[in-house]
């Protein structure tokens, strides 16, 4: 079928504080990073030898999927980072980059491969996407979606001919600038000879650098309009605006955990829910071990993570609980993340523990 390389080594500053000790692509929805469902999403089309390029937090990553053996694949990571002071540290070769130092370790890529972000969830069609590139004799294919052009400014933006042979790019247009509406996903096929014309050693980018050099080589590079789900993370309003979604149940192939005790309330197991004493109204998860007292009460779409605490008389609206958070006795979270240590409202303000200007209450369940 194909080989697979999922891109895996940013830091994810857009997406603070959950990275602030996570990699973007172990960003959990519903209970399970995002990389695994792009896992799940490969080995579904046989695309079973993928390799990761990783570098902040790369352990988390690594200890997490091991080598793929759960998810019936071979997975691989090639970090990248540095020597300095002593120290490892990590040192990202860009998305291109970091493919150019697998291929001439091993030379890894010798059949046509299939790329992915790390931070986006998908349903893309992949055998009809290699079926395209193959056809079409492209020695490079991008995967675009049709935007709406008052969105274009979000998107780098693919500019091809009537037979989608790609002749220009433009990143982040305004609309009036904008000479297509076709947004390129991060989801890129690419032959062995592409890789070819990545400099060896040094920093390059698949967007920015390595497509203009394909154009203006003249080589056959195309772009594919699909029609599919691309729900990309890239911001922490982006996150919970995907939460909201997949509880709603919006999202096709997103099974919620746990047991359904009522109507859109989803429930782990070992929990102290006083049910007759509570407010619940779904859609609600509610994870393992979680103690919910008296005169509390959660409006969905709502999760909360295993572990946590609800004291009595507070509220969690439309937010989600990362595991063995305590919320205050009274206190109301509203389209917000919370963890133990902070919490972030849907437009990205951070408040920490012990920040003296907060007025919500909030903590570890754990002590």
């Amino acid at each position: 079928m194909a080989k697979g390389m999922i891109l895996a080594a940013g830091q994810g500053t857009r997406v603070r504080p959950l990275t602030n000790d996570l990699p973007k692509a172990m960003v959990p929805i519903l209970g399970k990073p995002v990389m695994e469902y792009l896992i799940e999403h490969l080995a579904k089309y046989g695309v079973d030898e993928i390799m990761v390029n990783v570098a902040f937090h790369n352990d988390r990553i690594e200890q997490y999927f091991g080598d793929g053996h759960r998810w019936g694949v071979q997975i691989g990571y090639s970090y990248e980072g540095v020597r300095a002071h002593g120290d490892i540290v990590p040192r990202p070769l860009g998305s291109a980059g970091g493919m150019r130092k697998i291929q001439d370790f091993s030379g890894f890529f010798d059949e046509t491969t299939i790329v992915l972000c790390g931070d986006a969830l998908i349903d893309l069609d992949i055998g009809a996407a290699l079926h395209e590139h193959k056809s079409k004799g492209a020695i490079a294919s991008v995967v675009t979606l049709n935007v709406p052009r008052e969105e274009v400014r979000n998107y780098g933006i693919v500019v091809a001919g009537r037979d989608g042979r790609v002749e220009s790019f433009q990143e982040k247009p305004e609309p009036a600038e904008a000479r297509s509406t076709l947004a390129s996903t991060g989801i890129y096929i690419f032959e062995p000879a592409a890789l070819e014309r990545i400099p060896p050693g040094q920093v390059y980018d698949i967007g920015s650098q390595l497509f203009p050099s394909l154009v203006a080589e003249g080589l056959p590079f195309f772009a594919q309009s699909r029609f599919f789900n691309w729900i990309d993370i890239g911001r922490v309003s982006d996150y919970w605006s995907v939460l909201q979604r997949v509880l709603r149940g919006d999202v096709a192939q997103m099974n919620m955990p746990g047991r359904e005790v009522r109507p859109g309330v989803w429930v782990g197991i070992n929990t102290r829910i006083p049910w007759d004493a509570v407010d619940i109204q779904g859609p609600v998860y509610i994870g393992s071990s979680v103690c919910i007292e008296p005169g509390a009460s959660i409006v969905g779409p709502a999760w909360v993570g295993h572990g946590c605490t609800l004291r009595t008389g507070s509220t969690v609206r439309r937010s989600i609980l990362f595991e063995y958070t305590r919320i205050g006795a009274g206190m109301c979270f509203e389209d917000m993340i919370v963890s133990p240590e902070y919490c972030v409202n849907r437009f990205g303000k951070t408040l920490y523990q012990g920040d003296e200007t907060a007025d919500l209450r909030w903590g570890d369940a754990r002590g």
